[in-house]
């Protein structure tokens, strides 16, 4: 039996996993996999409940499941607090704990949405990309950082910093994605200014030699953000390190037309996945019914993947999303410009996709 934990979060975090949860049941049910979940808090519910935005005992639940589910964390309630103290921090503490260094995010369009980004149907149609960010280094780590008054005036520092077998292990993975896609790998970098990027360019080239049924590119982050808007088709599998990974796999929204389709999963060398989507805890729509809980089913069927060894549920929850939307169903977020369609709830999707299933068996 599959032990998976959940971790709700904060915001649209419960009601986004409670669909993916019951998504998750129905698909191991059909798969033959038997799951048992428990559940805990992390981020604001956490610091409410706990005091800290993660307790060790969260943690060591975590390390003892098969994979972890979670929802969002972060909100304008916490905002006064320390940065160590606030919930975000229970998110990295998370991945670094777990030594999730690996963050996959897919971005592709489906069919029934091509009209939900701003961007041209035909610059979306047939986008199938994939961003492998470096997760446990880098900038959100590195020391020293802090504040200081320095000569009567206010300083803050972050410091970059990745060692050469920190960039050869994201980079494997991001060669090794790409042997299963379309063997192509951009990495994304400003090797022109920063001495961290001029080593990944060096490190990846190395990897590279292992691969040579991969194609590599390099490609500056400037001009990367503005070619995965004007040209996304270009793109199979994106490395890169983990600032400009989560800044780039944001800006892949545009792609999908919503935040509320970009799932995620964390993946390290300790067979533990995490699974979450990309989108934030939107407090200001939680517990209305109206938040798209899509992201996180399309998560769990990266879970059925990368953690539970079942890639025909991972097919199964994708084909009843494309199924649901297919059939015109909306959430808010997904509303076409200038569309009139009705718009259902969170609930109402999470049904949707269940019914969808029940029907492929």
């Amino acid at each position: 039996m599959d032990r998976i934990l959940l971790l709700p979060g904060d915001g649209i975090g419960p009601e986004v996993v409670a669909e993916a949860r019951r998504v998750l049941e129905a698909a191991a049910a059909q798969s033959g996999r038997s799951l048992a979940f428990e559940e805990r808090p992390i981020g604001g519910a956490s610091i409410e409940a706990c005091g800290e935005p993660i307790t060790s005992e969260v943690l060591e639940r975590a390390r003892a499941s098969r994979a972890v589910l979670l929802g969002a964390v972060g909100g304008p309630s916490w905002d006064h607090l320390p940065p160590d103290r606030r919930p975000e921090k229970g998110l990295l503490r998370l991945r670094k704990d777990l030594g999730l260094y690996a963050n996959l995010r897919p971005a592709s369009v489906f069919p029934a949405l091509l009209g939900a980004s701003t961007l041209r149907p035909e610059v979306l149609e047939g986008v199938d990309l994939l961003v492998v960010r470096e997760l446990t280094g880098g900038i959100y780590f590195g020391e020293p950082r802090g504040t200081a008054l320095v000569d009567g005036r206010r300083e803050a520092r972050n410091t970059m910093v990745y060692d050469e077998v920190e960039i050869a292990r994201i980079a494997r993975v991001a060669f090794e994605s790409a042997r299963g896609r379309r063997r192509h790998v951009t990495h994304v970098h400003k090797a022109n200014v920063l001495e961290v990027s001029q080593l990944f360019v060096t490190v990846v080239d190395e990897v590279a030699r292992g691969y040579p049924d991969v194609e590599l590119v390099h490609q500056l982050v400037d001009s990367c953000a503005m070619l995965l808007v004007r040209d996304p088709r270009r793109f199979d599998v994106i490395l890169t390190s983990n600032l400009f990974g989560d800044i780039l796999s944001d800006e892949a929204a545009m792609v999908t037309g919503s935040l509320g389709m970009l799932p995620s999963a964390s993946l390290g060398e300790g067979g533990i996945g995490l699974y979450e989507p990309v989108h934030g805890s939107a407090p200001d729509i939680a517990g209305k019914d109206v938040a798209n809980p899509l992201a996180t089913i399309l998560s769990v069927a990266m879970m059925f993947e990368h953690s539970l060894d079942a890639p025909e549920a991972a097919v199964a929850v994708r084909g009843a999303v494309d199924a649901v939307l297919a059939d015109g169903h909306r959430t808010e977020d997904l509303l076409l410009p200038g569309e009139t369609t009705e718009t259902i709830g969170c609930r109402a999707m999470g049904d949707l996709v269940l019914e969808r299933l029940g029907r492929a068996r």
